[in-house]
């Protein structure tokens, strides 16, 4: 077996864990938001323009050339710094699923799913797929996020 195919299995290995991990962990909730407070949420006042965010791209690979073999995609890891006040603006994921990690601070997710607002900390996990979405840091400290997810199309500026 070659270092290549290791890793691969490896690496797929670890995101069927880890996708496992996450049902469990959301039996109660929808990625976050209360059984008692999932609806619809038609984000009508949502802001449309990022506010102090830093959205760095770590690394990506092309999907074409991988085994996958999936035309115009990426899959990529990014690390997105929000001030204090500062937003990512109201964007969607019907075809560009993420799982995101929360490394440090606090932010508030505002979900087309979810009547409230999804209060994540650090070492907490999001699950964006077929959703509409915005986030605010409202606390005193910036919040870093590490976002990966699979990229179609290239002018998408979607954060």
């Amino acid at each position: 077996m070659t270092m290549s195919t290791r890793s691969w299995r490896n690496l797929t290995f670890a995101a069927v864990l880890a996708g496992t991990s996450m049902l469990a962990a959301t039996a109660a909730s929808a990625n976050g938001c209360p059984a008692s407070q999932m609806g619809q949420n038609a984000l009508g006042n949502a802001p449309t323009k990022p506010v102090g965010v830093t959205d760095t791209v770590l690394e990506q690979v092309d999907l074409a050339q991988q085994m996958v073999k999936l035309d115009d995609h990426k899959l990529r890891i990014r690390r997105l710094e929000i001030q204090p006040g500062g937003i990512v603006p109201l964007h969607d994921h019907a075809d560009r699923p993420a799982l995101i990690y929360i490394v440090s601070g606090e932010i508030t997710e505002y979900a087309s799913d979810c009547k409230v607002g999804i209060v994540h900390k650090a070492g907490d996990t999001s699950r964006d797929a077929d959703l509409k979405h915005w986030w605010k840091n409202t606390g005193k400290k910036p919040v870093v996020l590490i976002s990966a997810d699979i990229l179609h199309d290239p002018m998408d500026q979607n954060m």
